[in-house]
C-alpha cells in the first residue's frame, strides 16, 4: 500500500507541476553606448544563437559610425532606445541642448524604427529631462541590476554580481564595448535559462506586466 501510495505521489507531481514552473521570470538585457564595431557583432550573433531579444540604448555620434549595424539590431527584432547623441550627462544641459540630443539621434535611426525609451548616460535624470522627454513621447529608463561591467572588465565577476541579485522583472544594464562584457553576457544568459528565466526586451517586459510606458515618466524594473 505504501508503495502504490508513492507511485501515486510522484504521477501527481508529473501531472501537477510546480507554481513556479507554471509562472516563468522574466528579465530585459539592456545594452547602452553602442554600436561598437565588432563587439556589437559579436553580441548579436550570441544573442541570435540563444534566440534572445533584448533592448539596445544607442549612442547618436556611434550611430553615424556604424549604421549599418543599427540596421542589423533592428532587423533581428531587437529593441532600439535612445541614448542621446553626444553620451553627456543631461543633467547639465538645457532645454536646446536635450532636444538636439534627441532629435540627433531620433535621425540616425533605421527607417521605420520608432524608439519608445530614452535612457540619460549615467541614469542623470532632472524635471526637465522629464519635461522634454514627455513632449517626445519618450520613457526614461533607467535598471536594477548593474554589474558596473564598463568599469570592472571580469567576465566572471560581473556574471556573479548580476547571479546574485537578479530577480523576475529586473531590467539589467550592460554595455557592448569590450570582449569582458560580451562574454559576461552570453554567461549570464546560459545560466539565468538554466534556471528558467527568460528574456525579452523592455516594452514586451512592460507588456507582460500590463504596463504601458508613460511619456516623461521613470522605470527601473516591471516586477
Amino acid at each position: 500500500m505504501r508503495r502504490i501510495l508513492s507511485i501515486l505521489l510522484c504521477l501527481s507531481l508529473l501531472v501537477f507541476p510546480s507554481a513556479r514552473a507554471e509562472q516563468p521570470q522574466y528579465v530585459a538585457l539592456t545594452f547602452d553606448d553602442g554600436p561598437s564595431g565588432r563587439f556589437t557583432r559579436r553580441l548579436l550573433a550570441g544573442l541570435e544563437e540563444r534566440q534572445v531579444q533584448a533592448t539596445f540604448l544607442l549612442c547618436g555620434y556611434r550611430l553615424e559610425i556604424y549604421p549599418e549595424l543599427a540596421k542589423q539590431i533592428f532587423e533581428a527584432g531587437h529593441e532600439i532606445g535612445l541614448h542621446g547623441y553626444s553620451h553627456k550627462d543631461m543633467a547639465t544641459l538645457s532645454r536646446k541642448e536635450l532636444q538636439k540630443e534627441i532629435d540627433s539621434t531620433r535621425a540616425l535611426l533605421p527607417a521605420g524604427c520608432e524608439a519608445v525609451f530614452l535612457r540619460p548616460p549615467g541614469g542623470s535624470g532632472t524635471h526637465l529631462l522629464e519635461q522634454v522627454a514627455e513632449k517626445e513621447d519618450l520613457a526614461l529608463l533607467l535598471w536594477s541590476v548593474d554589474p558596473r561591467d564598463w568599469a570592472v572588465h571580469d567576465a566572471a565577476a560581473v556574471e556573479a554580481a548580476v547571479i546574485s541579485q537578479v530577480q523576475d522583472g529586473d531590467v539589467i544594464l550592460l554595455h557592448d564595448l569590450s570582449d569582458s562584457s560580451v562574454d559576461a553576457a552570453l554567461s549570464i544568459i546560459d545560466r539565468l535559462q538554466e534556471e528558467g528565466f527568460r528574456f525579452v526586451t523592455v516594452s514586451e517586459l512592460a507588456a507582460l506586466r500590463g504596463i504601458t510606458p508613460e511619456p516623461g515618466k521613470m522605470y527601473t524594473s516591471f516586477p
